[in-house]
Parts: structure tokens; sequence; C-alpha cells
């Protein structure tokens, strides 16, 4: 579990693909400290399970199910990254509960700066109009955000100086994709609700 507090912006060393799969290196100094193989890293909003750790990198197996889900088959080397390793029992919340399971993939269609800030423009399928309300929180690239502006098919988010700074926002293109992750209190209650609602009538 995560927090969508990025800790560090990574770079890709190295990604190669056997078949369908696929081993990526990453290039970073903080997350690797403190971290032992098999804990999780969260890697552009994908929960990632890290091996090979060195003070300057580590390197994560990623599946054909990951790979077609999210965005991370298309990241080359050199590409920017953000990283945060998993939640412990005193870490603070500051985002939302982030799992790092990728629900789909948006698209990043503009970013306007206003001042020291900039207002992000992230357009999403159509299934996943229902986990989004206004204010509520969605998870972009692995990024706790919250939704300022609502519309059939797309959401504007308000990014501030330090987040623009420490994550790969600022290196997205328009019309580029995007991981996207659900707030999962939203996934919990279309569960309850659909149960409820196929209960036979009594």
């Amino acid at each position: 579990m995560f927090t969508g507090i990025i800790e560090e912006k990574g770079s890709v060393r190295a990604i190669e693909f056997d078949g369908d799969n696929a081993r990526i290196v990453i290039s970073a100094s903080l997350v690797t400290d403190g971290t032992n193989a098999g804990d999780s890293i969260s890697v552009n909003g994908v929960c990632l399970t890290a091996l090979d750790i060195n003070s300057d990198s580590f390197a994560a197996d990623v599946s054909r199910e990951t790979l077609e889900r999210s965005t991370l088959g298309s990241l080359a080397a050199g590409s920017p990254v953000n990283l945060e390793r998993a939640v412990t029992p005193i870490t603070r919340l500051g985002g939302h509960i982030v799992q790092g399971h990728v629900d789909g993939r948006g698209t990043f269609l503009s970013a306007h700066q206003d001042g020291d800030f900039w207002t992000v423009q992230i357009g999403f399928p159509p299934e996943f109009a229902k986990y989004l309300v206004y204010k509520g929180s969605v998870a972009v690239e692995g990024i706790s955000l919250t939704v300022a502006s609502l519309a059939d098919d797309h959401f504007d988010i308000a990014v501030i100086p330090k987040t623009w700074e420490l994550t790969n926002l600022s290196s997205l293109s328009p019309g580029g994709p995007v991981n996207l992750e659900a707030d999962v209190i939203a996934k919990y209650v279309e569960r309850m609700l659909s149960a409820q609602m196929q209960r036979p009538a009594r």
C-alpha cells in the first residue's frame, strides 16, 4: 500500500523484454535506502517487487498483464519515473490509500501554468467515470491528486510547484498515456451496491 506522495523521481536505466514479460532496472538513490529484496516500490503508480537492490538502482520483473494494463511497457532508457516505497505502520498518510493496482490508462491532454502552479488536464476512458467525483482523490502516475474539475471525459488537477518539480508530470507530452488508479473506497462502494442490487426481492 502507498500514499501517492512521491518520494523520488528516478529514471529507467534499462528495460529488457523476454517474451511477454520484462525486467526493468531503475536508477534511484532514495527509495533504495532501507529496501530489501522482495519489498514493494511503486513505479509510476504500479506496485513492483524490488530485486537486485544497490545503493543507486533496483530491478523489477514486470508481467504481461502489468505491461498491457499500465504504461510501463512504453518506457525506455532515460524515461523519468515516479517512485514511492510502501507505507509502514508509522507512515503519515499525506495523500490517500493507493494500492499500486492500475485500473486503466488515461491520456495526458494539457498542462497550463498559472504563476508557479499548473493545471493539468487528464482524459479518462468511459468505464473510469463512475469512480471520479469533484474534489475526490485519484492517482495519476502514482501521484495522489485531487479532482479540481470534472467533465464527461476528462478532469483537471491543480499541481503545486513541489509536485511539478519532483514528479514526471513535467516531462509528459500531450496525447501520451498515463496510469490511473481509482480510490479503492469508491471500488468497494461499487461492489457493495452491486451486490445489494443483485439480491432477490423478498
